[in-house]
């Protein structure tokens, strides 16, 4: 049932149609029992908490380590994790789903579930959650030390969500927007913005009875040449949403882009502006932690050389200061990785961190403009949004798509405008050769002009879409400039 789309928060005693409608999309929708499922979570350790592990970890200035993985079989699935635990070290744990899940296909998901134990290997990229219920998933958490978090791309998260938080699951990443425009190419925004206010309520009603449920809108979105604003004002869009329904305690993500500078002021800036807008929202009260992710796009095929991206990456989180990190591994370019890469990942990052734990980078004239323009752009494009919204951040989402306000480069959406391009500048940060109708001041306009003309300088060459497909592959190339041969 599709319902008016506004921001305000949902009344739980209305939603009492709904979730049993939810709740009836698989056989395992009736292992969910409220009641009972906030006694779990309260007979939990607080060590098993994410939300509380990264409170714990911003008062201590530690950047903890996680992971990506899942496999379809339950116990595969748990010994992974456990090796990651052990072997890699990791601080928090995932449990990546499958694709059928994502898409709300559980009985293909549950036909890929069993043919992956005929063939005693996993035949699905995840773990289907749903499948297998509340009983079997609160296995994961009682068998662990260190808390799970659930990580998918799904437009409709609504079953995923009763069945994972009922289990013990305390985080839970995605967004209406995040996990639907690069993921997806007809779901309406209106329905997955609407389909997330439910997930967000629900975990809003663990709030409400003493259970911090740590949410995480997915930063990197596409993950190819995202500018800081672009990723910064879909993450505090969703956050202010989230918070709306309730959620006290949220993780905005930010993607690596690789210049060091642009970096760290996209993680000095990203809870500047969220406690900014939340606070004028009236929802002060919001607990702000921050994800770095290692670098998302292409990786060399060589591990020595993988290994070089992914300390970058740990370099970065480290001197930004970002609550967690999400690590990749030396397979990237290969593969699913061997929990053997993973962990490897995982210690390379963790001894890079150590390493510059209590390290700072410098403050400088080339951060603070960053900083600036990054502030600048990301005010610009939100304060707008919520003027075509008429002051409903959900409307103001939708509409602003639908208007080429917020964009988000190489998604697809039939729902996004796609006219902003991306390229780097002379120093590897990323700027815009196409800002399409991004509501930019004619100085930050200048601004990018200024940065592509200084980079088509050095290379003899008109900025254009050349420039954009050399950025794409250089990284895998061992380079971040996509320069001419």
């Amino acid at each position: 049932m599709q319902r008016e789309l506004k921001q305000e928060k949902l009344e739980w005693g209305k939603l009492k149609e709904e979730r049993e409608e939810v709740l009836a999309g698989w056989i395992t929708g009736k292992e969910v029992d409220l009641k009972e499922s906030v006694q779990f979570h309260h007979s939990l350790p607080p060590n098993l908490n994410f939300g509380f592990c990264l409170k714990k970890a911003q008062e201590r200035k530690m950047t903890l380590t996680q992971p990506r993985a899942g496999v379809a079989d339950l116990n595969r699935h748990l010994e992974l994790l456990l090796f990651l635990q052990d072997e890699g070290q990791a601080d928090l744990l995932p449990t990546t789903i499958d694709s059928y899940t994502r898409q709300n296909r559980y009985q293909e998901a549950e036909k890929g579930l069993e043919e992956s134990l005929r063939e005693g290997r996993s035949l699905l990229n995840g773990f289907p959650a749903v499948n297998h219920g509340v009983a079997n998933c609160r296995r994961i958490i009682k068998s662990l030390a260190v808390p799970v978090q659930v990580r998918h791309g799904t437009p409709d998260a609504r079953l995923l969500a009763e069945i994972t938080l009922a289990a013990g699951f305390s985080a839970f990443e995605g967004g209406g927007i995040s996990y639907n425009i690069p993921y997806a190419k007809r779901v309406p925004l209106e329905k997955s913005i609407r389909d997330w206010q439910y997930v967000d309520r629900l975990a809003g009603y663990y709030q409400e009875e003493g259970i911090i449920i740590n949410r995480e809108p997915f930063g990197p979105l596409t993950g190819t040449l995202v500018a800081p604003c672009i990723s910064h004002s879909i993450g505090i869009i969703e956050t202010l949403l989230a918070a709306k329904q309730g959620v006290k305690n949220i993780t905005i993500g930010y993607g690596q882009c690789g210049n060091l500078i642009q970096d760290a002021a996209a993680l000095q800036t990203l809870p500047i502006l969220a406690k900014e807008y939340l606070q004028a929202e009236n929802l002060g009260e919001t607990e702000i932690t921050t994800v770095f992710h290692q670098w998302m796009g292409g990786f060399p095929d060589d591990e020595a050389r993988a290994f070089g991206v992914i300390s970058w990456g740990a370099v970065t989180a480290a001197l930004g200061k970002a609550t967690k990190i999400i690590v990749k591994t030396p397979h990237e370019a290969l593969g699913v990785p061997t929990k053997e890469a993973n962990a490897q990942g995982l210690r390379a990052t963790k001894q890079v961190l150590s390493m510059l734990k209590d390290q700072a980078l410098p403050e400088n004239p080339a951060l603070a403009e960053e900083r600036q323009v990054i502030l600048k752009e990301t005010r610009q494009i939100l304060d707008h949004t919520l003027e075509l919204g008429q002051g409903d951040w959900a409307l103001g989402a939708v509409r602003g798509f639908a208007a080429g306000v917020l964009d988000v480069p190489f998604a697809p959406s039939s729902y996004n405008a796609g006219h902003i391009m991306p390229a780097r500048d002379n120093e590897g940060a990323v700027r815009f050769l196409s800002w399409g109708n991004l509501p930019f001041s004619k100085s930050i306009r200048d601004f990018h002009r200024a940065k592509l003309a200084e980079r088509g300088r050095e290379e003899k060459r008109t900025p254009s879409f050349q420039m954009v497909i050399d950025d794409i592959y250089a990284i895998g190339q061992g380079k971040l400039v996509g320069r001419p041969r």
